[in-house]
């Protein structure tokens, strides 16, 4: 494992508020939230940005946008809609070097971002 933040989620050496975990995927609520549902989808396997992906890695991809529809299922926000959205590099706002999904929802969201 990494020395990431997420990194360290994953391995419980910090404490997160968690939604969902199996083998591959971590789910769990952000820290400083942008809507009323805010979570953070995390690949347990360390992935530094989306440009580090491999074919290896469709399957985790796959698995984690199945379950953000199961989340979005039980937090009531399907037919009222929400966001899943990742960040690359320094220029598309990515702070922490580990490939992560930001879900949103709860609040009608407007475009672009702000």
């Amino acid at each position: 494992m990494n020395s990431c933040i997420f990194c360290q989620i994953v391995q419980k050496e910090i404490p997160a508020e968690i939604l969902y975990e199996d083998d591959r995927l971590i789910v769990f609520r952000d820290i400083k939230p942008t809507a009323p549902v805010h979570l953070l989808f995390v690949p347990k396997k360390h992935i530094p940005t989306l440009m580090d992906l491999t074919e290896e890695d469709a399957q985790v991809i796959g698995h984690l946008h199945l379950v953000s529809t199961r989340l979005a299922r039980e937090l009531g926000l399907v037919g009222r809609g929400f966001r899943m959205v990742t960040n690359y590099e320094k220029d598309g706002g990515q702070l922490i070097y580990h490939l992560h999904y930001h879900f949103l929802g709860g609040r009608p969201l407007q475009w672009p971002p702000g």
